[in-house]
């Protein structure tokens, strides 16, 4: 019976799991749990930049009434005005550590600030055009080189140990508590037990469930299935935020064309040339995500197009490169030359505005167990991320998570039970498992995407109840590998976001349903709770 003992166990390795992991280092032994590389999360993907007040002319006030009104009236206030007013400082702790800013000399703030679709002024600050790469580089440095972070690369976390499966240690106590985590060395193909004071999931979204999305192959809810496998409460799973500007090309997976290229002055067209926007909301190209999204999706389906057409060739080539480098670059490498010509895009799942239930110190309803980042469901979201909140919701967790578990006392943990693989053989046909995997990407895109009904979302359960049976068949009498796990996560987030769909009889932000076009007159949250025996 080997453990791996640790103060801290963090599954993920995005910006949340590694500012969280930079906060504890000095006073905690730390362990940073990541399915691929250290360099593999969603994070780095990030364009845009990070919301917060920073000069004069703006106010944390603003910035909340700004996040408030894209959530479309599920905004915890509470949340929303502890995160904006910790905003300023999230952004200086970042530059402390190293990481480089745009800067503008005319700016009252020495830096380059953007506007994006919601915001009321320009607040973005950004470091060109692939904020998150800079982050994360800047980050992945400092875990590195301090000697009480250990980074586990090519382990995927399988599930929780919780004092519930414990009968001994359950018995003495009525609080349920997590105490680490099952892990596959998926080098090794073995499984690890891992001990913890406090285990934290920071694993991302689940918008791989989805055919097309901006998201890299590793947000397949992992935190979120293993959290709601652990009989913590999941909340708004149905605000799936689809991105409005998905690159639209045979050869470009999953590339994102920033919001902030509308914030520049984008103009989205039909293959005509003409604008449609202002058709839809007077805000035109900076209505919030949810609006543009729909609108696209409206235009596409009614004219039977494959996309509509970005178009920012009326800035000049020199303005162009330099606020725009990675995706000038990209495209160019495609074909598409930006400063001439539209560029083809789509919408495409982006971000899980819902998560593991926690407060405003990132803990969930398992005593030592925390859930931060795009895991979690704190409230500041609401029914529509505002645009550049989530890198800047990462950070302010992560800080408050950090001080939390640094205050929390040591307790004496129960010896773990090592994983049991006596009565398993290896799987016979993997193929059934890439068939499922693209089974429910492709029901979920049809049935659970941008626009819903009823019946579809019953199309949907229906299809999930069975790939479960067979997955289920599939963990319970063959060797896990993490293609299964990713698959079974995938299936769990897949069921929570169908049930809070169906839950809500209303049209609200990221949720539209043909079937009840209206908003209801009190805005609630859709909370999902395991039945237990």
């Amino acid at each position: 019976m080997v453990n791996n003992y640790f103060d801290t166990l963090i599954i993920g390795s995005g910006l949340a799991g590694f500012a969280l992991a930079l906060h504890l280092a000095p006073y905690k032994k730390v362990c940073i749990v990541t399915k691929q590389t250290i360099d593999s999360g969603a994070s780095s993907w990030a364009q845009g930049g990070i919301a917060a007040a920073l000069s004069a002319t703006d106010s944390p006030a603003q910035h909340a009434q700004d996040t408030s009104i894209a959530g479309a009236g599920l905004c915890d206030v509470e949340i929303t005005q502890y995160v904006t007013e910790h905003a300023a400082s999230a952004i200086h702790w970042l530059i402390d550590e190293g990481v480089t800013f745009t800067g503008d000399q005319t700016s009252d703030t020495g830096f380059h600030l953007t506007k994006e679709g919601g915001h009321s002024v320009r607040r973005i600050i950004h470091s060109g055009d692939a904020t998150g790469k800079a982050v994360q580089q800047t980050l992945i440095e400092k875990i590195r080189a301090h000697a009480n972070i250990c980074v586990l690369e090519h382990h995927i976390a399988i599930d929780l140990i919780t004092s519930d499966k414990l009968s001994d240690y359950h018995s003495k106590t009525q609080n349920r508590q997590c105490f680490g985590a099952y892990v596959l060395d998926k080098n090794k193909g073995r499984v690890r037990t891992f001990t913890a004071q406090n285990t934290v999931l920071a694993t991302g979204g689940a918008s791989k469930v989805y055919l097309y999305t901006t998201n890299p192959d590793t947000a397949t809810g992992d935190g979120i299935a293993m959290g709601w496998r652990a009989n913590c409460r999941i909340a708004n799973m149905e605000f799936i935020q689809f991105h409005p500007t998905c690159l639209y090309h045979p050869h470009a997976k999953s590339f994102l064309i920033s919001e902030a290229v509308r914030g520049e002055g984008g103009l989205l067209k039909l293959p005509t040339g003409e604008r449609f926007m202002p058709w839809h909301d007077q805000r035109a190209e900076l209505a919030p995500r949810d609006i543009v999204a729909r609108a696209i999706d409206f235009e596409m389906k009614k004219r039977g197009l494959d996309c509509v057409y970005l178009d920012i060739s009326h800035k000049s080539a020199s303005f162009l490169r330099e606020h725009f480098p990675t995706i000038h670059a990209r495209c160019l490498e495609l074909g598409i030359d930006i400063t001439k010509e539209s560029i083809p895009v789509v919408p495409a799942a982006h971000y899980t505005c819902g998560g593991v239930m926690t407060d405003k110190n990132g803990k969930t309803d398992l005593h030592n167990l925390y859930a931060i980042g795009e895991t979690a469901h704190t409230g500041l979201h609401g029914a529509n991320r505002l645009a550049s909140n989530s890198l800047l919701e990462c950070l302010v967790f992560a800080h408050a998570a950090g001080n939390d578990i640094i205050n929390q006392p040591t307790q004496t943990l129960p010896l773990l039970a090592d994983w049991d693989e006596s009565r398993v053989t290896d799987a016979d046909e993997e193929i059934v498992i890439a068939h499922n995997w693209d089974e429910l990407r492709r029901f979920m895109w049809n049935y659970v995407g941008i626009v819903r009904t009823t019946k579809r979302l019953q199309r949907a359960q229906r299809r999930i109840e069975l790939l479960r049976e067979e997955i289920n068949e599939y963990y319970t009498n063959f060797r896990v590998t993490s293609d299964l796990l990713e698959l079974r996560n995938l299936v769990d987030s897949a069921d929570l976001i169908v049930r809070s769909a169906m839950l809500r009889h209303e049209s609200r932000g990221l949720h539209y349903s043909k079937d009840y076009p209206g908003a209801l007159p009190i805005a609630k949250n859709t909370v999902l709770k395991k039945e237990t025996s």
